[in-house]
């Protein structure tokens, strides 16, 4: 039997961590001399919603489970994680609603959506006459996304009795979820210091490299959040070349598995290099800019130096599904727009902010269809899979299979789905891409010039539908679909 009233706690919790995150972008609308009330209201109606939540009552005794008992189990720990981010999308959009930004419920909700899942697609036609107060809590939304607000939540645990590891493994992002100490709170509370820790660095870097606070607030957010909004209609191409490049390198460092960056400050480098996803993501961002470099070098005429900055800009830029934009890719030659679409299935590390479907996976998969020619050749060897010197088990090699050819099977229903509502096919798999995966940009008419407000309301509803899958890793959403997960034992 699913016990209601954990899920309730950390719902409730959730939901003043919002309300109170809201306001703090009031100094911004008073700053700029804009009406603080959207986001005054929005917080209130929020933190009320919570207060409801907290009071939920104790289960009436001798009934299952125990009214003390606050222990969230994995079945609680994937519906909370389900429920929370519902919560957090229909809360969340109420600055929108209230301040006539977004008008249209589809609208408010698709702009929340890839906030909060960090995907980065808009519905603003003209992002820069709008509000600074709001623009300000659209960023947050992504930086709420990008580690997982749950994952905040999970270190705040112990407060409330409430055990967190199953919630933890439900929200994390990859297929592996390293801890860094024992202690599940204390490994959260770790990767929370560095997120926040990267975030101010970050911050203060564009700052002296010339850009507004607030704009350095907002893209600092988003950048680490590997979620791509800005406060420019140019995104990324409106600022200079120096900030360009502090934008790919601290994209790489958020696409980075977290485990590695604390390993890092620990100067534990034999531990770092040990990583093969790591070897992977590094060698791809290079292999790719170096010949997306030379190929818009070749066709375009632009000088090598631009060439090399738009390059790795977008190849870091997508395969981290950050979203940022300094350039047309679509604009470049067929087949680069063709490579940058297959990049946006590779995603970065697990254990970052990014989405995708991980380097790790694909990795996997890699490797061991190469090992099976030899097994094939050697049908009576056994010849295991490696990975970070450790041999992989079956399980997890199943596991990942099974994460593929669902995230393949998705892709094409949803693309499906996209042409039957109207869109041609290149925009239908662009968008399809892009949502499920958690970038910003596809192709077709939803390319890194276009965004997403033309499309109908029921498309921006199911796109909706499809990031939050995309963000929660396909299978904490769909577990919820089976009648097994319903099932009392």
């Amino acid at each position: 039997m699913i016990n209601f009233r954990p899920i309730a706690r950390v719902i409730s919790v959730l939901l003043f961590i919002i309300g109170g995150l809201m306001w703090t972008g009031i100094p911004f609308s008073l700053y700029y001399g804009e009406t603080p009330l959207p986001l005054l209201n929005a917080g209130l109606a929020t933190v009320a919603g919570a207060a409801l939540l907290w009071i939920v009552p104790r289960a009436p005794r001798g009934s299952l489970p125990q009214p003390s008992d606050l222990t969230i189990r994995k079945r609680e720990g994937y519906l909370i994680v389900a429920l929370s981010w519902t919560a957090m999308v229909l809360f969340g959009m109420l600055p929108y609603l209230f301040s006539g930004m977004l008008p249209a419920v589809p609208d408010a909700l698709f702009e929340t959506v890839s906030g909060m899942t960090t995907t980065g697609a808009s519905t603003l036609t003209d992002i820069e006459i709008q509000p600074r107060g709001l623009l300000y809590w659209r960023s947050l939304t992504q930086w709420i996304g990008g580690m997982g607000i749950i994952v905040l939540t999970v270190a705040i645990f112990p407060l409330l009795g409430i055990g967190g590891i199953e919630l933890f493994a439900a929200e994390a992002p990859g297929p592996t979820s390293d801890k860094l100490h024992p202690r599940i709170s204390e490994t959260a509370k770790r990767l929370w210091l560095i997120y926040v820790g990267l975030t101010v660095l970050l911050g203060v870097l564009l700052v002296l490299f010339g850009m507004s606070p607030y704009e350095a607030i907002n893209h600092a957010f988003t950048t680490m959040a590997t979620g791509g909004f800005s406060t420019r209609n140019a995104s990324a191409a409106a600022f200079s070349p120096a900030i360009q490049y502090l934008l790919v390198f601290f994209m790489f460092l958020a696409g980075v598995n977290y485990t590695v960056l604390y390993l890092s400050l620990k100067r534990r480098w034999s531990e770092v290099w040990r990583s093969d996803e790591l070897k992977a993501y590094v060698s791809l961002i290079a292999i790719m800019a170096l010949f997306l470099t030379a190929r818009v070098w070749y066709i375009t005429g632009m000088p090598l130096e631009q060439s090399f900055r738009d390059s790795i800009f977008q190849v870091v830029s997508l395969i981290t599904t950050t979203g940022f934009v300094t350039a047309d890719y679509t604009s470049w030659a067929p087949s680069l727009t063709m490579i940058c679409f297959v990049l946006l299935f590779v995603g970065a590390c697990a254990g970052s902010t990014s989405g995708g479907i991980k380097i790790i996976r694909n990795l996997v998969f890699l490797k061991n269809s190469y090992l099976e020619f030899r097994r094939i050749v050697h049908p009576q060897a056994i010849i295991p899979l490696r990975l970070n010197g450790q041999i992989v088990s079956g399980r997890i090699i199943t596991h990942i299979f099974n994460f593929l050819l669902l995230y393949l099977i998705l892709f094409v229903f949803g693309s499906v789905v996209l042409s039957v509502l109207g869109l041609d096919f290149l925009t239908a798999i662009g968008a399809m891409a892009t949502s499920l995966g958690n970038v910003g940009p596809g192709i077709g008419n939803v390319g890194p010039m276009d965004n997403f407000a033309w499309l109908s309301g029921s498309v921006k509803i199911f796109l909706s539908f499809v990031m939050i899958i995309g963000r929660l890793e396909v299978f904490t959403v769909l577990v919820l679909f089976t009648p097994y997960f319903w099932r009392l034992n």
